[in-house]
């Protein structure tokens, strides 16, 4: 037995030792599969939309550079400008870079599974700049100081007395109620508004990358990312080289797959399209516009037997349904993310 599966089974017993944690899990293994199954059994044909984009993102990872080529094309047409970037430590620089130019101080950021893929906050940080999550969950397990323990719900291992405990002894507010979920949020909400406000850069992730216009298309519920991308003169999406897709169609096909299965809902409540910077004519939006691609060895996975990972569209239906993930949560694997992960 290797030393990783020797801390797997450690951190594995700890969790299952945690009454808070188990009482969080609980409630989510015996909700999370039945709302996804109502939600999908509400599309038509889920199965055969499955199937049509599972080929599809098969064609478009057998041809990858045949897309990133134009995308990148149209993204510089529009006025943006694209980063290639090999290993987390390029991404890295490329960004502390960018936020040097603009003299940045504050940062915000929208959910993204590649900045905590390389260690974003840690070197901003380092680096002097202050970067502050804006989503929720994120930002919760940033006061907390730790990982996100699940792709969408990065702070669903918390119980609401934690959060509470967390917001009391960061927030340096006085003594106020909040006894009611209500009240949590209305005081983050206050909270993070100041931050959109003052950021200098905003960092976002993509959910998919559209060849034919240089569009990365966001999809959230929350409205930060929109905030993140829209209100900062400078806009920098941190994403990843398999998020390319050729089209609207498959990008379209993709959410209808994603929404579903991660959150159990028809559409999100936010989908939002960026091409570039701000035009002459709008009247909001981020003067620059930059896509940092990153690589990080999935040139190699593309081209191993575990090619198929690269279809993953992170909408975390399979760890919703693990037993395994379901009862030792996201922290015990030790890393960003948390297996198990389905390859249809």
């Amino acid at each position: 037995m290797d030393v990783r599966s020797q801390e797997f089974i450690a951190r594995s017993n700890d969790g299952m030792a945690d009454p808070s944690l188990q009482k969080t899990l609980g409630v989510f293994r015996n909700f999370a599969p039945t709302v996804r199954k109502n939600a999908v059994n509400n599309l038509d044909d889920f199965e055969g939309l499955r199937q049509w984009t599972k080929e599809a993102k098969n064609k478009t990872l057998e041809n990858l550079s045949e897309h990133l080529a134009p995308f990148e094309k149209n993204v510089l047409s529009s006025g943006g400008q694209v980063h290639w970037a090999q290993t987390p430590e390029d991404a890295n620089a490329i960004i502390v870079e960018i936020c040097r130019e603009k003299n940045a101080k504050n940062i915000a950021k929208g959910k993204s599974m590649i900045s905590e893929e390389i260690a974003l906050n840690d070197t901003l940080r380092k680096n002097n700049f202050n970067p502050i999550e804006t989503d929720l969950g994120e930002y919760i397990i940033q006061l907390a100081n730790e990982p996100p323990s699940h792709i969408i719900g990065p702070a669903i291992h918390k119980t609401f007395e934690q959060v509470v405990d967390l917001f009391k002894k960061h927030h340096n507010l006085g003594e106020r109620d909040l006894g009611s979920v209500k009240a949590v949020m209305k005081e983050a909400r206050g909270i993070l508004r100041d931050k959109f406000l003052s950021a200098d850069v905003g960092i976002s992730g993509a959910n998919y990358l559209i060849a034919e216009t240089g569009t990365i298309g966001l999809v959230t519920n929350e409205g930060n990312a929109d905030l993140v991308s829209t209100l900062p003169k400078t806009h920098i999406v941190l994403t990843s080289i398999e998020k390319v897709v050729p089209d609207f169609k498959t990008a379209m096909a993709i959410q209808r797959l994603l929404v579903p299965s991660a959150t159990a809902q028809p559409i999100t409540c936010y989908t939002t399209f960026f091409t570039g910077p701000k035009k002459p004519e709008d009247i909001d939006g981020p003067e620059e516009f930059h896509v940092v691609l990153l690589d990080n060895k999935r040139s190699e996975i593309l081209h191993s037997e575990h090619k198929d990972i690269l279809r993953c569209i992170r909408c975390s239906a399979c760890l919703n349904h693990s037993t395994i993930y379901t009862r030792n949560g996201g922290h015990a694997y030790g890393w960003v993310y948390p297996g198990p992960m389905g390859y249809d």
